[in-house]
């Protein structure tokens, strides 16, 4: 063997060695929640070995000395799992992030953990109820909206859950779209213990304009099934930008006006379809667009005359309820409309009934 070829034999063996010992998360990053003041909190870490060789952590390090960390010192056999338990001494109040490395041995590339939370003078529980049951978890709220956005915003929503069942739980919301963002804290509720998920919206990932719908669901547990009795429907009602139209409206603005906002079509007794009639007419010196007319649940169907209304003019919206469906809704319908009156760019028509 030359030498040539004896170097890239020991290059290759290096590099097979270093890719035998590897380290995989169950998460990397962990929230500790509420966090009391001069309090130490402890966190724990699921690792597992997933390389072909046994494992053996050289060091450890943190990037503040207010952390302390436990790991195995004994060799980890490959397939095997094990933990990493991480103390934070919460000295100073606010938020805070603290990052681990861990070193295997032989390896020159950390496994980076981190760990989060808020170290608080006084702990703040919940003082609501939670009459959702989501899967396993009971909740305060089983529907999201986010009303009047305008394009920009970071608006957020908080979902408060209890666990009650007798297993440790590690909520996970699934199936976001990609202008939401979710985060449980603390990343595991014990029995008997509760959370709180903060659902974030990054409006400029919302394409369009009026009522944005999808549902997400919350897992017990990463890998958790997505079903129906977990899931959470979250709507979004992005306003247009009006900050680009005062030349438009040199003349005079359109003015949205309605008979009413509210549409009692009565009581059902037995009937599969109820109808009822809403007035529009535009007051203003400029055309009247109705640029989006949409429904918040299912069981109303809704038709318009027009879309653009004359100063002057009027037209009726027509809206029917459809027993059979409106038995399966659990939130109150509404229609939504959105125009081009910056008074009235968001318009919602409360439907009113009983089945």
């Amino acid at each position: 063997m030359n030498k040539k070829t004896m170097i890239t034999a020991l290059f290759m063996m290096a590099s097979l060695g270093l890719q035998a010992q590897q380290i995989t998360a169950d998460r990397n990053e962990l929230n500790m929640g509420q966090v009391l003041f001069r309090t130490p909190s402890t966190v724990e870490f699921k690792l597992k070995n997933t390389g072909t060789t046994e494992l053996r952590i050289e060091k450890v390090l943190s990037d503040c000395g207010c952390t302390q960390v436990k790991f195995p010192i004994n060799g980890i056999a490959p397939g095997a799992a094990f933990s990493v338990k991480a103390t934070y001494d919460a000295k100073q109040l606010g938020h805070f992030q603290k990052q681990i490395g861990i070193y295997a041995a032989g390896g020159t590339t950390p496994t980076m953990l981190t760990l989060k939370g808020v170290v608080v003078a006084q702990l703040t529980s919940f003082a609501g109820t939670y009459p959702i049951e989501l899967g396993q978890l009971h909740t305060d709220i089983g529907d999201i909206e986010f009303d009047d956005v305008n394009r920009g915003d970071t608006p957020i929503q908080k979902i408060h859950i209890y666990n009650s069942t007798d297993r440790t739980a590690e909520p996970v919301m699934m199936h976001l779209p990609n202008y939401l963002k979710a985060e449980v804290a603390p990343s595991r509720i014990a029995p008997g213990h509760t959370g709180v998920a903060t659902v974030t919206l990054n409006s400029r990932l919302v394409r369009d304009l009026g009522l944005n719908q999808t549902t997400i669901y919350l897992g017990f547990m990463p890998g958790d099934k997505v079903s129906e009795n977990k899931a959470i429907s979250v709507s979004t009602v992005l306003l247009p930008d009006f900050n680009q139209l005062n030349s438009v409206f040199k003349k005079g603005n359109p003015v949205f006006s309605a008979s009413a906002t509210t549409l009692n079509l009565g009581s059902f007794q037995g009937r599969k379809r109820l109808k009822g009639v809403i007035e529009i007419e535009n007051k203003g010196k400029a055309v009247l667009d109705i640029r989006q007319l949409q429904m918040f649940t299912a069981g109303i169907e809704v038709a318009l005359n027009k879309t653009k209304i004359a100063p002057g003019e009027k037209t009726k919206l027509k809206i029917t309820g459809v027993a059979d469906l409106l038995r399966k809704v659990r939130t109150k319908p509404r229609v939504l409309m959105i125009t081009n009156d910056p008074k009235h760019s968001k318009v919602i028509i409360n439907i009113d009934y009983k089945l």
